[in-house]
């Protein structure tokens, strides 16, 4: 599994297509932020756009690799064994790059009243639960559910602004706490939404794999 990783993260870093979802991330920030704003409530907008952002990195693993390229590492490897690497490669991709935004929007904004060990935590909590909500989207709006491109971006469209606002969502969860707890001292850390997501991940994946099986 490992090495599947490995090549569908090289696969990512050598297609350059990983450049328009981080630019997108990067202006996000840019615009939206500035340095001393309260600390929890900066981490709740950095890690929203974390969860589309997220979404289209796994659609771009899944369907980055050519067909013919496609048949040989699922012939070598397995089918389900190949679809779960390219979703892990996304993750740790987004989950590296939210990581270290959230560290340094920890590290800029007003930390007064605020624990920055406990903001810090909480930062990165709230970025594992967004990046695997962001992961499920990003499943279950590509192949092989969704093969048509314009049909396959307009559903992670629709399904990131979902998970962002529904209620019961993990991430619209966490967010909410995050910018709710901006004007006071304590620091919510997102345990259960992250459990959630967790739970949400693995069962879109496990559909996903299954599902490979059969319209592959």
């Amino acid at each position: 599994m490992t090495a599947l990783v490995r090549y569908h993260t090289a696969l990512l870093l050598r297609s350059q297509r990983w450049l328009a979802p981080l630019l997108l991330y990067g202006v996000f920030l840019v615009v939206g932020l500035r340095a001393g704003e309260p600390v929890l409530g900066a981490l709740g907008y950095a890690v929203a756009g974390l969860l589309p952002v997220t979404a289209w990195v796994v659609r771009i693993c899944l369907s980055q690799e050519p067909a013919a390229a496609r048949g040989v590492v699922a012939a070598a490897a397995g089918r389900q064994r190949a679809h779960v690497a390219a979703i892990l490669a996304a993750v740790g991709c987004a989950g590296a790059v939210g990581a270290v935004a959230a560290l340094a929007v920890t590290a800029t904004s007003d930390l007064r009243r605020v624990d920055p060990v406990a903001a810090g935590a909480a930062g990165l909590l709230a970025t594992a639960v967004c990046v695997l909500t962001g992961a499920a989207v990003g499943t279950l709006t590509s192949r092989p559910f969704l093969h048509a491109r314009g049909l396959s971006l307009a559903a992670l469209v629709l399904g990131s602004l979902l998970a962002l606002v529904t209620t019961g969502s993990p991430a619209a969860h966490t967010i909410t706490s995050l910018v709710t707890a901006s004007a006071t001292p304590t620091v919510p850390l997102p345990w259960l939404p992250l459990a959630g997501a967790v739970t949400l991940t693995a069962a879109t994946v496990t559909l996903a794999c299954r599902a490979t099986a059969w319209r592959e």
